[in-house]
């Protein structure tokens, strides 16, 4: 396992760097590959990035400027993948080439030939800030725009538990670089489609408490994006709404996928690890976020298998 300073004395020595995340990705990962990127490239070294999924709209403005280059990678680095099975169709095309891997979860499980994994940093673009300092790079706005991103959204705005001084430092230094927190944060958490709260609306109607409310459900079929036109991303954040009900320690996403997979994101409070729970299913993630999914078996097949389970990790923590 590298150290900040053993990842950024390997990078250093690297020219032709190609930096990928994972599929389906979100704030942290997208943020950390741009502004990773982008880092790079004002040291002189030839960087560009690949993403399995197209890149939502939502999150454009972090590549505003960024040009693709065609280069043929001799290095390839990842950010914010826990997992190579995250990586889509990466890791037909890079696997076996992967050098370093930069994350911040718990559940890494290892795949590249080096790694840099600390549990315990709020998001992969504070990782990401950290070795750009340490490689004497001076993000510019974009960069410490891209990595603000990767903070703020990986941590709901700094309300996370996740948060600790090293993660609101990381962030001053990034406004201080001339990130436009104001206009990013209104962007992420204060501005919705009307799209999104038709969806949420059905979404919300869904919603059904377990195990004395200590767990709530909802439910998101590929009907509620057909009837409101709402995209995926629009959708983000909606995992949170059953944790953020009083009284609530894990609160369960079951979504359809496109491709029939069942995908279920978690949330929970204290005392709760989401990451425990979902690893019983073969997924992880955070204490307070994780994730798992499921093929060849119905929503509600999928909800009854997380119904059992949470009931039992509550009653073997003793809060039911």
């Amino acid at each position: 396992m590298l150290t900040c300073k053993e990842a950024a004395a390997l990078i250093g020595g690297w020219d032709d760097i190609l930096v990928i995340c994972h599929e389906n990705p979100d704030g942290d990962a997208l943020g950390s590959m741009s502004g990773l990127v982008r880092g790079l490239r004002s040291l002189g070294k030839r960087a560009g990035w690949y993403c399995a999924s197209p890149l939502p709209e939502k999150f454009a403005y972090l590549f505003q400027g960024l040009e693709e280059i065609d280069f043929a990678p001799e290095h390839i680095v990842t950010v914010d993948v826990a997992d190579s099975k995250l990586l889509g169709d990466a890791w037909d095309k890079f696997g076996d080439r992967i050098e370093l891997a930069i994350d911040h979860h718990g559940t890494h499980v290892p795949f590249a030939k080096e790694r840099w994994v600390e549990p315990g940093s709020a998001a992969a673009a504070e990782m990401v800030w950290l070795l750009l300092k340490e490689l004497g790079a001076e993000p510019d706005e974009a960069a410490a725009g891209c990595l603000y991103t990767g903070m703020a959204t990986d941590t709901g705005c700094f309300r996370y538990r996740n948060v600790t001084p090293r993660t609101l430092r990381a962030a001053a230094d990034a406004l201080e670089a001339g990130a436009p927190a104001g206009d990013i944060n209104q962007r992420n958490f204060e501005t919705r489609t009307r799209a999104s709260m038709e969806a949420e609306k059905l979404i919300t109607d869904t919603l059904e408490f377990h195990c004395g409310g200590r767990l709530a459900i909802i439910r998101l079929p590929q009907s509620v994006y057909e009837s409101t036109g709402a995209s995926e991303n629009e959708l983000d954040g909606v995992e949170s709404l059953p944790r953020q009900i009083e009284g609530v320690l894990i609160g369960v996403t079951v979504k359809e996928r496109p491709e029939g997979k069942i995908k279920i994101s978690l949330r929970s409070n204290p005392p709760v690890n989401a990451a425990d729970i979902c690893g019983r299913f073969g997924g992880g993630g955070h204490p307070g976020a994780a994730g798992c999914s499921f093929e060849g078996i119905t929503m509600d097949e999928a909800r009854q298998r997380m119904l059992t389970v949470c009931r039992e990790y509550l009653q073997e923590i003793g809060s039911i």
